[in-house]
């Protein structure tokens, strides 16, 4: 990845020659260039800034300066290919900088940050950057205050999305758990001694029983995440079905090995009651399970930290087509499966006209929970043998 960064400030960026930031750099892995907006003025004491008009306390960036710094970097490129950098602009007006936009921006392979100061950059460097050098503009804000300038918000985005690159982390595999990836945070973690101070290490992390523990640390991530970040916690991914309280949210790549066992699990009966092994969930790898969350949206749902159930869902033009549902089956018949279905339902996008999915022509409970959904045969040659496909239409 290439990053460039227009400052009046270059020096404020030596801590991207640190730690894991700076190695990546030496590995080639990442290139950071900084570029001092004071070189793109044309007077002897290098202004940047005036007073904004209409009046107010404070002094505006001149569009002049970051015109000729903007069209400086672009230019950077012309030998690669016409490829031009997405400009990101820290400001306290921008859209949040979320775990989810580090890992949009770690798609770039060019980024360009401006720093502003004072009172902001002239609106018009704005426009200009769209319009006339075709610019992707992304105003950011890395929280809820004000900062003196943009620096800081950029060493903190920078270190944030140059982690997720491959090859920046050691161990990929640590980057899975971590807070905000799945919209809950960390658990609390623990290391040598068991006791210090008179303090000891939770039981069960030392029982060697994985099940419990996978239970234990997912039941601290939402005990945390509603104490200190309720925000994060959307009425639909609580909900209580019975006496089942169960967790719902979209699934990442943790939940890969053991959403592959309940496929296998869930679909065994299928092929049980339709007396027929040639059903495509019977076959998926888990590297073709582990793809499919790149190319639908898949939930999952979890009770007491257990991997219980799931739903998967693609766009087809109009069509919401809803697959992949499944229950546990010793949970079966508790109202799951229709909440995740509803799920599916409530997040569709405001296109779509109608929902379709397949389901086996023998399985009697499964075709009747859809009836009472809504959802009603479609006539002719199923998609799929010994299969039916049911639709049901949106309303309003």
């Amino acid at each position: 990845m290439r990053i460039d960064v227009v400052t009046i400030f270059p020096e404020y960026l030596a801590p991207l020659d640190l730690s894991l930031i700076g190695k990546a750099r030496e590995d080639g892995l990442l290139t950071v260039t900084a570029h001092d907006l004071r070189d793109f003025t044309h007077d002897r004491h290098r202004t940047v800034d005036d007073t904004p008009y209409g009046g107010g306390a404070g002094m505006v960036m001149k569009p002049q300066p970051w015109a000729e710094a903007l069209d400086h970097v672009v230019a950077q490129g012309d030998g690669s290919g016409g490829r031009r950098p997405r400009l990101v602009v820290p400001g306290p007006g921008g859209a949040p900088f979320t775990q989810s936009l580090a890992r949009e921006l770690a798609e770039e392979p060019w980024l360009a940050f401006a720093c502003g100061r004072y009172e902001g950059i002239d609106e018009r460097v704005y426009e200009y950057a769209r319009d006339d050098l075709g610019l992707e503009v992304s105003v950011v804000s890395l929280g809820d205050y004000v900062l003196n300038g943009g620096e800081v918000a950029v060493l903190a985005m920078v270190e944030a999305i140059a982690r997720l690159l491959p090859g920046v982390i050691g161990n990929a595999e640590s980057l899975v758990e971590e807070s905000h990836e799945d919209g809950l945070l960390e658990y609390p973690i623990y290391t040598k001694p068991k006791v210090w101070n008179g303090r000891s290490v939770p039981d069960v992390l030392l029982s060697g029983n994985h099940s419990a523990i996978a239970a234990w640390r997912h039941e601290q991530r939402l005990a945390r995440t509603a104490s200190r970040r309720p925000d994060l916690l959307h009425p639909a991914q609580v909900t209580t079905d019975g006496d089942l309280e169960v967790d719902l949210r979209p699934a990442v790549p943790a939940d890969v090995p053991e959403l592959f066992t309940l496929t296998k699990a869930c679909w065994v009966q299928e092929a049980v009651a339709n007396d027929r092994l040639d059903i495509p969930p019977l076959h998926e790898s888990i590297e073709e399970l582990r793809a499919s969350l790149d190319e639908t949206r898949t939930w999952v749902a979890r009770s007491g930290g257990r991997l219980v159930g799931s739903v998967r869902t693609s766009v087809r033009g109009d069509d919401l087509f809803i697959s992949r549902l499944m229950v546990a089956p010793d949970l079966q018949g508790l109202g799951l499966g229709r909440r995740l279905l509803a799920l599916a339902e409530e997040a569709a996008s405001s296109g779509t006209r109608s929902f379709s999915l397949l389901a086996g022509a023998l399985s009697a409970d499964n075709l009747r929970m859809y009836r009472k959904a809504g959802y009603r045969p479609v006539p002719g040659e199923p998609p799929a043998p010994g299969a039916v496909e049911l639709v049901k239409r949106r309303r309003g």
